[in-house]
């Protein structure tokens, strides 16, 4: 048997091949599907199918485009609701791969359709080795059960369905079995997973929190307390992956601008997309660009933060750079870039435009200056369980996702310092703040991480700005 899992870290997401005897599967594909088309064919494999264990929310899917490329016969639970062509299975449908059998079990999760993958090489024998969970059962958590709340079910009644699925059929696998999720540590789609993206049923019956033995209510209870808001475009992509994106290659490529060019349609309002570092944003910047650095979970956020439909005007490094934001927006299902700052900040600088900048502060002048006096208002960008787990004396906390409707509720005309986890969110919250009118702003470099690790005083008292 041909085994692969295939892990992109920006979306904290896990995609699989599995092959035999010249046929293959891929679970739960990337938007761009190429890799999967180049490493089956290494390997003398042909993708026969094309399998999801759900409707993803947190990324769109390449499953129409890998089936066009390939042949290949999508698969979906039985309750999908596909509106293209598909197989939809159900508990106990098998597919062969050569001497590989895929049997499916019904696992409702998050999502009513569910499936987990049973994969069994029956030249090792005629039991399952692995099974694939998609969003069911994490390493280190399970799946969050409130996204389906618009289509007719409360996170209560999915968090019951969740219970039953892995104390019913999961849990009731040896304890060899090898678990592969569809997700890792950094995925919204849980709130405690693992940095490890396998393990085995018998790890996860010792370590994992959600399955410690509790009765049903104790686990819908505990499932459902708390849980952190699922980001805006989560519903968007599960409507895209139910009707099907487009390929990759059909979407129109951007066009090169001149800074006069870029200028004009920023006065018009399209929103520049700097998705330089920190750093280099905080030295030269269009002035009221937003800025998600590439280097981070640059598409998550971009997801999060850019209206629907927006038109998009890319400033990045170089030409790699506006093509990898590219692939990045599109794997969140946007798709509305129309341009990019040929030359990049560089040619703005020489045209003669204004650039506007972001100071960045130290962690050693941080301190100074909530010494100094109380004059630096401090905004913590952080999600409020980050926050309530410590942070630095006197900071409020506005969510990120958020921050472009709760900046009002700050002084603008007061000195104001932001901080994150590290300096990357909070790097995007300065050029939310400055879009609102905000005048003198500080990014935290090396954000409440550094302030710890400088052995500085943290605070857990909280003040929530909602």
């Amino acid at each position: 048997m041909y085994f692969k899992q295939f892990y992109l870290g920006c979306l904290a997401h896990a995609s699989y091949l599995i092959g035999s005897k010249g046929e293959a599967a891929v679970v739960d594909p990337q938007r761009d599907v190429d890799q999967y088309i180049a490493e089956a064919e290494a390997n003398n494999l042909k993708i026969n199918y094309v399998i999801e264990t759900h409707l993803h929310a947190d990324f769109v899917s390449g499953h129409r485009e890998l089936a066009s490329r390939t042949g290949a016969e999508i698969i979906f639970g039985e309750k999908a609701g596909a509106t293209f062509p598909h197989r939809a299975v159900k508990g106990g449908d098998e597919i062969e791969l050569g001497r590989v059998t895929l049997r499916f079990v019904e696992t409702p999760e998050h999502t009513p359709e569910s499936i987990s993958v049973l994969v069994i090489d029956t030249e090792v024998s005629g039991e399952p080795q692995k099974v694939l969970t998609g969003d069911t059962l994490f390493i280190g958590d399970v799946g969050r059960p409130d996204l389906v709340g618009s289509k007719g079910f409360t996170a209560e009644q999915m968090a019951g369905m969740l219970y039953d699925s892995l104390h019913n059929k999961i849990l009731k696998l040896d304890d060899t079995v090898e678990v592969y999720p569809a997700h890792g540590a950094g995925s919204m789609c849980g709130r405690n997973i693992s940095k490890e993206t396998s393990s085995t049923i018998g790890e996860q019956r010792k370590f994992n929190y959600a399955l410690k033995e509790m009765l049903k209510d104790e686990f819908v209870q505990m499932l459902t307390h708390e849980l952190p808001e699922a980001p805006a475009y989560f519903s968007r992509d599960s409507e895209i992956n139910r009707t099907g994106a487009g390929a990759l290659q059909e979407l129109p490529p951007p066009t090169a601008l001149m800074p006069e060019a870029v200028n004009k349609l920023a006065q018009a309002g399209a929103l520049i997309l700097d998705v330089r570092s920190a750093a280099a944003y905080g030295t030269a910047h269009v002035p009221g660009s937003l800025n998600i650095g590439l280097g981070g979970q640059f598409a998550s956020w971009a997801g999060s933060l850019i209206a629907p439909g927006a038109e998009i005007i890319i400033v990045a490094e170089d030409e790699e750079g506006v093509d990898e934001s590219l692939t990045r927006l599109a794997r969140v299902g946007i798709e509305s870039v129309s341009g990019y700052l040929a030359g990049g900040i560089y040619a703005w600088d020489k045209a003669g435009l204004p650039a506007a900048s972001v100071a960045q502060m130290p962690i050693d002048e941080l301190q100074h200056r909530l010494k100094e006096n109380g004059e630096l208002q401090i905004i913590d960008v952080r999600r409020s369980t980050e926050y309530a787990s410590g942070h630095v004396p006197g900071a409020i906390n506005a969510p990120l996702s958020h921050l472009d409707e709760t900046a009002v509720k700050f002084n603008a005309e007061r000195p104001t310092a932001v901080v994150c986890a590290g300096g990357y969110r909070s790097s995007a919250g300065t050029s939310i703040l400055a879009r609102k009118g905000f005048k003198e702003i500080y990014n935290i470099v090396g954000g409440t991480s550094g302030w710890i690790n400088a052995g500085l005083p943290v605070e857990t008292e909280t003040t929530f700005i909602s």
